[in-house]
């Protein structure tokens, strides 16, 4: 395929990039070119980013809408790069709260395409003296967005860039930035443990390697085996360590369909704060969100021992308006009246779905609608979600990817129950639309289990009336 100064339109970009592999492995050991070494061809485009990185196992992508909200409601410019997307690929790149248009997206991706043509087409080598050649440099799904985006927050000139991490943290794509302000480590638990290991401290290592010297660390204290690898690591690098904790936020209770709760500030003592979800979850990604967001704004030590806030630093009302007016899609998101979706992709995001559910204050009935990738503890989530008894009615899809449990395995996985308390469809769409109307009256939906189908479901309401 051709691009370069050929037309192409926003959509024939997006079918060549959904086409790429989503890993790629150098097969020559002697080429030592990698995406750092790329990041130079293209200008070094981070290198005037002020970034604030991101990794963890859930909750990354709240968080970093939360900081975002809040430093906007400051008046300080952000762009945001955020995986993976739920309807529109535009939606990894955020500049000041919106996704980029289709027009900057295209102008992205052709100057990404174009140094890869002129690198490709340099001649790296002479083949004298028993050299082999570099074979030809190619970018992955993931690596190539990145680009696309540091490219773009280069343009935009943001005050703050903050990057989520797409898997691990060592060794992610994002890592190959240095000049970061701060780091944040959201919740740690068993995701992808073929990629990252078998145990949280296993796992916490690989996320604990986007810490810098001298760069302080933000991070939720909530597994101990955890905690005590990111510490050692931070230790060894001179960073200083902040953790977050249940004992920093108190929840005070629903109203309607918003959560108060208050945080314990490094300024301001103790702040009330109102979250516009039903995701108690969602109290633990604000509480890091604020704490990073002063930690960005440190001073020096007051005689009490609380930090002094530097100049700029969000006032209390702009860190409350930045957490109530922050919107991030597919976490306990209202679709549809009483219809829920939020992207409980693993068992610790099962938990938590689960946690919020047990206290969401519904009074009517409750129906669950199912999907799951095939890579997932798929066992234990659906014995999770089977025995909770939460649901009065359970409903498990096949989704569009080819990531998804198939029929036949999930089949497999629930002989172990009466078949009459379950229902199976082939496509999300027809099972939204079945069970939306099947509803009885005050009953709710919650749709869980992947951020494929929260997808699916999201691009079925974008098209259909309901």
């Amino acid at each position: 395929m051709r691009f370069g100064n050929d037309m192409i339109t926003f959509e024939e970009a997006v079918a060549y990039l959904k086409d790429m592999p989503r890993f790629t492995v150098k097969k020559n050991p002697a080429d030592s070119r990698d995406l750092k070494w790329f990041l130079k061809k293209l200008g070094n485009p981070e290198k005037d980013l002020r970034i604030i990185h991101v990794a963890g196992t859930n909750g990354k992508g709240s968080v970093c809408a939360y900081m975002s909200s809040i430093l906007r409601e400051a008046g300080y410019r952000t762009a945001v790069f955020t995986s993976p997307h739920l309807v529109d690929m535009r939606e990894r790149f955020a500049v000041n709260g919106e996704m980029i248009s289709e027009e900057a997206f295209l102008q992205e991706f052709l100057a990404v395409w174009d140094a890869l043509q002129e690198t490709n087409s340099a001649n790296t080598g002479d083949g004298q003296r028993g050299e082999e050649a570099p074979q030809e440099f190619v970018l992955n799904f993931y690596e190539y967005l990145f680009c696309m985006a540091l490219l773009c927050f280069a343009e935009e000139k943001p005050d703050y860039c903050i990057i989520e991490t797409g898997l691990g943290g060592r060794l992610d794509a994002t890592n190959y930035v240095d000049n970061k302000l701060l780091t944040v480590i959201t919740r740690i638990s068993l995701d992808h443990v073929q990629y990252l290991g078998d145990t949280t401290a296993k796992i916490a290592a690989e996320k604990a390697g986007i810490l810098r010297p001298g760069v302080p660390v933000v991070y939720l204290d909530g597994d101990a085996d955890a905690s005590a690898v990111i510490c050692r690591k931070a230790s060894e690098l001179g960073a200083i360590q902040i953790p977050v904790s249940k004992k920093d936020y108190t929840f005070l209770g629903f109203r309607k369909k918003y959560i108060d709760f208050s945080l314990r500030s490094e300024y301001y003592n103790y702040i009330s704060l109102t979250l516009h979800t039903i995701a108690r979850y969602q109290m633990e990604n604000a509480a890091l969100a604020v704490r990073a967001v002063e930690v960005l704004f440190r001073s020096t030590d007051m005689p009490d021992g609380r930090m002094c806030a530097a100049s700029g630093c969000p006032t209390v009302e702009e860190i409350r308006q930045g957490i109530l007016g922050c919107f991030w899609q597919g976490r306990m998101e209202e679709v549809l009246p009483e219809v829920y979706v939020d992207g409980a992709h693993n068992d610790d995001g099962i938990r938590a779905f689960l946690d919020t559910v047990a206290e969401d204050g519904c009074t009517g009935g409750r129906r669950l609608l199912f999907g799951v990738a095939a890579d997932k503890d798929c066992r234990h989530m659906i014995q999770r979600v089977i025995t909770s008894g939460l649901f009065d009615r359970i409903a498990f899809t096949h989704m569009r990817t080819a990531r998804s449990l198939s029929l036949e395995e999930l089949k497999g996985l629930l002989a172990a129950y009466p078949e009459d308390r379950f229902t199976m469809y082939t496509e999300a769409d027809t099972a939204l639309r079945t069970e939306v109307s099947g509803r009885q009256p005050g009953e709710r939906l919650y749709i869980a289990g992947s951020l494929y189908l929260v997808g699916e479901i999201k691009e079925s309401l974008d098209h259909d009336q309901f």
